[in-house]
């Protein structure tokens, strides 16, 4: 009996080379993946944060600072990290913007709650005191709300404005920004319950490869890029009638397979005879519906195609599901399943149609547009820019204010930006906080210092003082100044930074979910032994 004491446990629960971490070691390695985030991202923030370059593991190269593109190329090993890269595309997915400045908010709030562990508080009383100061800043949030009206275009494009800021789009905002506000003014609509349905997915990008970001233009329809079948087609139609097809544009093949014995040459003549009179049947049926462009995505048989081009018509085939649902939302067409099914109901509309044929190489195709429709749902961005990496960026930065804008446009509701919203949201919840008689307090003061964290962030990147810039805009809060922040040259005032409702009570929301989830960890158990 002793022998057996003395020696291992007969039952084995975990493997030999797994490692269990308990107690400090544990918040100390959830703070530490937050730090390396924190620090990560931290210069990349505002009007003035500088960009990093990603050599990525297949040889490309990008150039951006958007934290959703900065994280999605991270290769990212720690569990925890992986919490916030899953708080990041959260917040990405919901809202489209406001990736760093929430990743920095949830970095220092699980920093502050390290310091006051450190105290003896219990991890679950710093989260309670958490949660508090999060209601009290949601709360706050909605006394602060400015109401806008979707008709409101200068608003609308302060919105954008403030997306584009710090990109590097920044030299064309004016440009940008207005390109953003029409393509959302043409696919916005109202529902019949009376709300704004304004969806920044239906607005594509197409990048032209030439010029400069300042000759972008907003195009009221789509652009495609296809190798063009035949030189014969024509290169332009106005008016065109359009036809979406999800098949091949050719006779109906015959499901099952068969032989057929032909003896004599009569027989052999009959047959091909046959299968031109299919071709005229279905080319005749397709030129009776009005069309004169037909878009498909299967295979086109050359025999449909030359008839088609004799009548005037243009075809083009092979698109995937994506371009033939942009091309059908865009000129009303309704795709068609099976070409002889095609009815003069089923084409669209467009104002125009434009070819531009490229040099014969493997990776450039022809561009083919459809431009001028009347009510298209789905309208395309073409970016300017000989710099692809440049371009790429600019896009990037078009999709931030493409979302931010949208949300507005469907919410209706604005706040200040430069961090006026987080300083008098932190003012708040220190005020709530001198009411609470436990050590919940302690956590709520810890709340408010982390959401200064984004005018420090501000403040520093643009090359000033941040200790002598906060207390400067906590004087102008408490003096009733709701709306001063940080401007793009690091001082305290007014600012045109707007940013929509949605994505800061998100970016609050998340960050506070996340570093609740991660203060309630106590033990980490790795089966690999790190």
């Amino acid at each position: 009996m002793g022998e057996e004491a003395a020696g291992k446990p007969p039952v084995v629960i975990l493997r030999e080379e797994s490692t269990v971490t308990s107690g400090t070691a544990v918040q100390e390695k959830l703070i530490a993946a937050a730090r390396v985030f924190a620090d990560l991202l931290r210069p990349t923030f505002g009007p003035r944060g500088l960009d990093k370059m990603l050599y990525k593991t297949d040889g490309t190269t990008a150039i951006t600072n958007d934290g959703a593109k900065i994280i999605a190329e991270l290769m990212v090993k720690h569990p925890a990290a992986k919490m916030l890269v899953s708080m990041a595309e959260t917040q990405e997915n919901t809202c489209g913007d406001g990736v760093t400045g929430t990743l920095l908010m949830c970095s220092e709030l699980l920093m502050e709650a390290g310091r006051l562990m450190e105290k003896g508080l219990h991890p679950l009383v710093v989260h309670s005191g958490y949660e508090r100061a999060r209601e009290v800043s949601l709360e706050k949030i909605q006394t602060l709300c400015i109401d806008v009206d979707v008709k409101d275009k200068e608003t609308l494009q302060s919105i954008a404005a403030t997306s584009l800021t710090g990109k590097g789009a920044e030299g064309a905002i004016k440009t940008l920004s207005k390109l953003v506000i029409n393509a959302l003014m043409s696919v916005s609509r109202i529902e019949e319950d009376g709300t704004h349905r304004c969806e920044a997915e239906d607005v594509t990008m197409h990048k032209t490869g030439k010029g400069s970001i300042t000759d972008s233009q907003f195009v009221k329809g789509i652009v495609i890029r296809r190798r063009i079948l035949l030189d014969a087609l024509p290169t332009h139609i106005q008016s065109p009638n359009v036809a979406v097809l999800n098949c091949d544009l050719a006779p109906r093949k015959q499901i099952r397979s068969s032989e057929i014995e032909i003896e004599e040459v009569e027989q052999l003549e009959a047959f091909l005879e046959m299968e031109e009179t299919l071709r005229d049947k279905l080319s005749k049926s397709l030129i009776a519906t009005g069309a004169n462009v037909f878009l498909s995505s299967g295979e086109i048989d050359k025999g449909i195609l030359h008839r088609l081009m004799r009548s005037g018509c243009f075809v083009v085939g092979e698109l995937d599901d994506r371009e033939l649902r942009n091309a059908a939302a865009a000129t009303g067409a309704r795709i068609v399943e099976f070409a002889a099914d095609l009815e003069e109901t089923d084409v669209g509309q467009a104002g125009e149609l434009k070819t531009e044929r490229r040099p014969t190489t493997d990776k450039v195709e022809d561009i083919i547009r459809l431009v001028g429709c009347i009510n298209p749902k789905v309208v395309t961005c073409e970016i300017g820019g000989a710099n692809d990496l440049a371009t790429e960026e600019t896009i990037r930065a078009i999709h931030d204010a493409l979302r931010s804008t949208s949300l507005t446009i469907q919410d209706g509701r604005i706040l200040h930006g430069g961090g006026a919203t987080h300083m008098a949201c932190a003012l708040a919840i220190r005020e709530a906080a001198e009411r609470e008689p436990g050590r919940e307090r302690l956590a709520m003061e810890a709340y408010a210092r982390a959401l200064e964290i984004i005018p420090i962030s501000l403040a520093k990147n643009a090359g000033a003082d941040p200790l002598d810039r906060i207390l400067e805009l906590r004087a102008a809060h408490r003096s009733g100044s709701e709306s001063a922040g940080i401007d793009s040259s690091g001082k305290v005032g007014q600012t045109d930074a707007r940013v929509s409702a949605t994505t800061l009570e998100s970016a609050i929301e998340a960050a506070s979910e996340t570093c609740g989830s991660m203060l309630r960890i106590d033990q980490v158990i790795s089966a690999r032994g790190d």
